[in-house]
């Protein structure tokens, strides 16, 4: 069962899922210490970056389709497993935002184009992506928040999430949504740290919510869009829609990533 909810797919089942496409992504890692980052990417390396960031528990196949994607083909798309899963030390998660914006930082570095990467984050990939923004405004181009997990007043306070800690329980659950548990539990206080920094944050916006969204409420767009006073902000609530729109509204999210890269 451990094995079946690991969230990630392998660089073999990869090449097979993408045999038939004229391009093929790679698997590629690096190091922040001794942290271990992997991520795939496809095109060139001078070509226009779109970074897609996971929500929890997931990995980089969250959005293995989008590099199906003819239309996005010209462009270099890259996705990353956020450290604790997929190939990025699985198992070891890291609660602090900080550190995640950090370990995230090379591939923002590794951007070979003249205009700033578009980011893309999904759930809790939305603060990541907010935090990399303010931390590293030089380095990140306008973001796309998914469904994302950023209001500390919005976070649930979800008891069971406790009981999961007990050791005997802790060990049973599969390992991914152990490390999502152990990246949780904190985020209320990481999201509380982010406050006074959104002002900070100029990169132009388009936030996409679910109205039916019962893990995330949709009040968390609305938060986004009244603390990035500095930003352009495109607001979009979709009704009848539950928390996940990475599937179930690609075509709309590859026209609002085409719309920001020709910007």
């Amino acid at each position: 069962m451990s094995g079946c909810l690991q969230f990630r797919m392998s660089e073999s089942k990869a090449r097979d899922y993408y045999s038939k496409e004229p391009k093929q992504p790679e698997f590629r890692t690096y190091h922040v210490g001794d942290q271990k980052i992997n991520f795939v990417e496809q095109g060139s390396d001078t070509s226009r970056m779109v970074l897609f960031v996971h929500g929890s528990p997931g990995s980089w196949s969250a959005f293995s389709d989008y590099f199906k994607d003819e239309r996005l083909s010209d462009y270099r798309i890259i996705s990353v497993d956020r450290p604790g899963f997929g190939y990025s030390d699985f198992g070891w998660a890291e609660p602090s935002l900080q550190k995640q914006a950090e370990y995230l930082k090379p591939i923002l570095e590794m951007n070979g184009n003249t205009q700033k990467p578009v980011l893309v984050g999904h759930s809790l990939g939305g603060p990541v992506i907010a935090k990399m923004a303010m931390e590293y405004p030089e380095l990140t181009g306008s973001l796309i928040y998914l469904a994302s997990s950023v209001d500390p007043e919005l976070e649930p306070s979800n008891w069971y999430r406790y009981i999961l800690k007990f050791p005997l329980i802790n060990y049973l659950i599969p390992t991914s949504f152990r490390v999502s548990n152990d990246e949780i539990l904190p985020l209320k206080g990481e999201l509380e740290k982010m406050l006074p920094d959104w002002k900070t944050i100029k990169s132009p916006s388009v936030v996409i919510h679910g109205v039916k969204d019962d893990l995330v409420p949709v009040g968390n767009a609305d938060f986004i869009a009244k603390k990035s006073v500095k930003s352009d902000v495109e607001l979009i609530k979709l009704e009848n829609t539950n928390h996940f729109i990475p599937w179930s509204h690609k075509e709309l999210i590859t026209r609002k990533i085409l719309e920001q890269l020709n910007n």
